[in-house]
């Protein structure tokens, strides 16, 4: 991993991943892409992590670098610059399907600057809390360039198709409170509670039962794409195989003696 570009941490089953390029606003550039990959790869295939925090410091990240994109591009023709960019994407977009498929929920704390790939990233995960200094900005258009991250997949999904229009092809920043009315986020607090609110939430769930959160998320997140015959077949075989785990047991028993269940996570 790129030294520095991301800084990973675990307490307990809590992985909080920050970005870590202060300085850029946290704009997306080849080492930071490497380094996210590679934290939340390891993550997501760590047994022990049940909840996976995703946070940016003062500003969540501002979108691609588009200085080191201006190296990339000089000198380059234009069928050069296809190439080393679709690269590039493909690259990113790895990230954005681990986050998707990860069998445990994804929790993303923003604040400050979320723009263009930090607007996907955020929307890749499964829940997102926001300060109240945070703005949104798909921004992409605004320097002639389509969005990517999957953030054409899931904005209209969010906010619907006219409104997912409005927001990439103007460009035009939103308010925390404008993306809490639109679906964009869960929640706005206050700055000074972003960081405790972030970790009750991300605690919360990692004492929950993780098996059942990633059948939950697979579910919900293929569900658009298929009839309702289909999805209710794939619902029924969910619930089965929950059924036949401790968890379940668990969660019926602590609920016919009045305590809280204590789940394993399985």
């Amino acid at each position: 991993m790129p030294e520095g570009a991301v800084l990973a941490a675990r307490e307990g089953a809590v992985a909080t991943i920050t970005l870590n390029r202060p300085k850029a606003l946290n704009a997306l550039d080849r080492d930071l892409t490497l380094a996210l990959r590679e934290a939340v790869f390891a993550a997501e295939n760590d047994p022990g992590v049940r909840c996976v925090v995703l946070r940016g410091g003062e500003h969540f990240m501002a979108g691609g670098d588009l200085k080191w994109f201006s190296t990339l591009v000089r000198g380059k023709s234009p069928a050069q610059n296809r190439v080393q960019f679709e690269g590039f994407i493909h690259e990113v977009h790895g990230l954005i399907l681990s986050l998707r498929r990860m069998p445990k929920p994804v929790v993303a704390s923003v604040r400050g600057a979320v723009a263009g790939f930090g607007m996907s990233l955020m929307m890749a995960a499964d829940l997102a809390i926001a300060a109240e200094d945070a703005y949104f900005t798909l921004a992409y258009s605004l320097i002639g360039a389509t969005p990517d991250g999957g953030s054409t997949f899931a904005l209209p999904r969010i906010v619907g198709q006219k409104k997912a229009m409005e927001i990439a092809l103007l460009g035009e920043r939103l308010r925390a409170t404008q993306a809490l009315e639109l679906g964009l986020v869960n929640r706005v607090v206050p700055v000074a509670d972003l960081e405790p609110e972030t970790t009750a939430l991300a605690r919360r769930l990692a004492a929950g039962p993780t098996a059942v959160y990633g059948r939950t998320k697979a579910l919900i997140n293929g569900s658009l794409g298929e009839p309702l015959e289909a999805q209710l077949q794939r619902e029924a075989e969910a619930f089965a195989q929950s059924a036949g785990e401790p968890d379940f047991l668990e969660g019926l028993a602590a609920f016919v003696e009045k305590r809280k269940p204590a789940f394993r996570g399985g």
